[in-house]
């Protein structure tokens, strides 16, 4: 296993939209491996493949709850939507940044597994507000979209600021 580079925003590669993925063989499986081992090592719940630079449609996630789901997506889409929420979100892209988003509050999903194995579900709570979320990042979008440009900006260069210091320092 080996650790990934997350991307950070404004990277560009973030607005990449992913492609279905086709194969699912061994490449992918360490593919998906790597990515758990990031995602825990960010301290992350999920993690879409673009971030990661791997522009294929994969997410994985791992609530860290005692309730039994799936944790691995592929080709993901949304089926259904239900009701509408508001619940603060962050993103490992965008570092120590969080804001309210508006999101449907359940989803019912169609995916396939690490397998291939198609499979589909009902979410609501934090389960659907991750997929959500994740889905965004599949399509090029992130979480700071749907704030203001004055915000968006303003997120921009604060983090455009941590990374010129982090270059300095490192």
């Amino acid at each position: 296993m080996s650790l990934l580079k997350v991307l950070r925003f404004p990277d560009e590669r973030l607005r990449t939209i992913a492609k279905p993925v086709a194969e699912f063989n061994a490449d992918l499986q360490a593919q998906i491996d790597n990515m758990f081992d990031t995602m825990y090592e960010e301290k992350g719940i999920g993690l879409a493949a673009t971030q990661v630079d791997f522009h294929q449609h994969l997410i994985i996630m791992d609530l860290q709850d005692d309730v039994e789901r799936p944790t691995v997506f592929i080709n993901m889409e949304i089926t259904a939507r239900d009701g509408s929420c508001t619940n603060e979100e962050g993103c490992l892209s965008v570092p120590g940044i969080y804001a309210n988003v508006d999101r449907a509050e359940s989803v019912t999903i169609k995916a396939f597994d690490r397998e291939g194995v198609e499979f589909t579900l009902d979410a609501d709570g934090l389960f659907a507000i991750c997929l959500q979320h994740e889905l965004d990042h599949l399509n090029g979008k992130l979480f700071v979209d749907y704030l203001s440009p004055l915000k968006r900006q303003r997120i921009k260069q604060k983090l455009e600021k941590a990374a010129r210091l982090e270059a300095k320092q490192g």
